[in-house]
């Protein structure tokens, strides 16, 4: 290989490297907060035992009224999607489709490299797609698991209060 293909073939892995190509290193990973469950006082002189058992009445008419089960959708983790390795697979098949290239025109190793580097670009881009459209799902899925919760916690409010609890 020519002394311009080696250095092209060199910045072309240092770019992979350093832009976080390796597979599985880059990744959409978002916390996944729960709303929290709104605290109930006794407002005419109720006992924790009563007060366990109201809760728990509220709990199953809450959960009939909106369909929605505090208990899974708690337990339930926002997927993470770990997008990873499209430099490198974009690396490679360009350095193959160079090579060929190179080859016709004389000089496969400069096609190799200028097709990697290519490839890198390449998948470089199809990376950022993913790692948006993972995102975007993550946050859409939070989202609706956030309106599910505030749904709940509104009609178990409505029946604590209902039952002579003050909800905060």
């Amino acid at each position: 290989m020519s002394l311009r293909a080696n250095l092209v073939l060199a910045t072309c892995t240092a770019c992979v490297l350093v832009l976080g190509a390796v597979p599985g290193t880059a990744g959409v990973a978002q916390a996944h907060a729960v709303l929290p469950k709104p605290v109930a006082y006794p407002a005419r002189g109720q006992l924790a035992h009563q007060q366990a058992m109201d809760d728990g009445a509220c709990y199953g008419w809450a959960r009939q009224q909106t369909g929605v089960d505090p208990s899974r959708i708690a337990s339930a983790p926002v997927p993470v999607i770990v997008p990873g390795g499209e430099r490198v697979v974009g690396a490679a098949r360009g350095a193959a489709a160079g090579a060929v290239v190179g080859a016709i025109g004389g000089d496969a190793g400069d096609g190799a490299a200028t097709g990697a580097a290519v490839g890198a670009v390449a998948g470089g881009i199809a990376h950022r797609q993913h790692r948006r459209q993972a995102a975007a799902l993550s946050a859409q899925m939070q989202s609706s698991n956030d309106w599910a919760l505030s749904s709940y916690w509104q009609a178990w409010t409505a029946c604590m209060t209902g039952r002579g609890y003050s909800v905060q």
